[in-house]
């Protein structure tokens, strides 16, 4: 995917992100607008909608969450996560209340920009209608119920099928442990973490060629796991 003419919003009180950021952006080919505040970032979202939203969570006016809630009321723009905040429920918290990704402080612009790319492309994804998702030699078709590996079906089970789906819709977008659970398995599940991961290892023991080195399907560390978006 080419940047082409998206529009980022970048909402930060550091000056030095904003000096970094802009002309990064800019030389990828997208439209950058900064912001320094929430409510200024709530007023610029709300004139002109974003392509894509990168987000501090360490605002000096509101919390980078309540941002996120108040954008969610009212769009599905994608949004990155870029903060300093490294624990896992801070992860957890923001995924929850919608955001597409989450990329710790200090980062590497290489890192960003994949990760721009692959929320850029979810959202494309799931604003089309389009059944079908592939990554190299992985073919994931949700209409027909089927799962193929260098042209040979995969033969799942109904769960190992439903964690797969999910993972693939929302593909490039990190999934929280209790998301999964709640699609597949069900409330009563949503703290058993510990029986995803051996659904997780089964899996990947059929879709992936070397399962001790995942390419496909990636394990973010105590937040929850994605499945790896092809570059386009």
């Amino acid at each position: 995917m080419t940047a082409g003419s998206h529009y980022v919003l970048v909402v930060d009180d550091e000056p030095q992100i904003h000096r970094f950021l802009r002309p990064t952006l800019q030389a990828e080919g997208y439209r950058v607008e900064a912001a320094t505040t929430g409510r200024d970032a709530l007023a610029m979202a709300a004139r002109a909608e974003p392509d894509l939203v990168l987000l501090d969570l360490g605002l000096p006016d509101m919390d980078g969450l309540e941002v996120l809630r108040a954008l969610r009321a009212r769009s599905q723009v994608p949004v990155v996560i870029l903060s300093a905040r490294h624990a896992e429920g801070a992860k957890v918290a923001a995924l929850d209340a919608g955001a597409h990704d989450y990329v710790d402080k200090p980062f590497g612009v290489a890192e960003l920009m994949a990760r721009i790319r692959a929320a850029l492309r979810h959202a494309v994804a799931a604003s089309g209608t389009t059944a079908v998702f592939s990554a190299g030699d992985l073919v994931v078709d949700t209409l027909a119920h089927r799962v193929t590996l260098r042209g040979e079906v995969v033969k799942l089970t109904p769960k190992e099928y439903d964690l797969l789906h999910v993972l693939a819709r929302h593909a490039g977008r990190v999934v929280t442990h209790q998301q999964i659970l709640n699609v597949v398995w069900g409330p009563a599940h949503a703290e058993d973490a510990q029986y995803l991961r051996v659904f997780v290892r089964r899996l990947r023991r059929k879709i992936e060629t070397e399962p001790a080195v995942p390419k496909l399907l990636l394990t973010e560390s105590g937040v929850g796991y994605r499945l790896e978006a092809p570059e386009v």
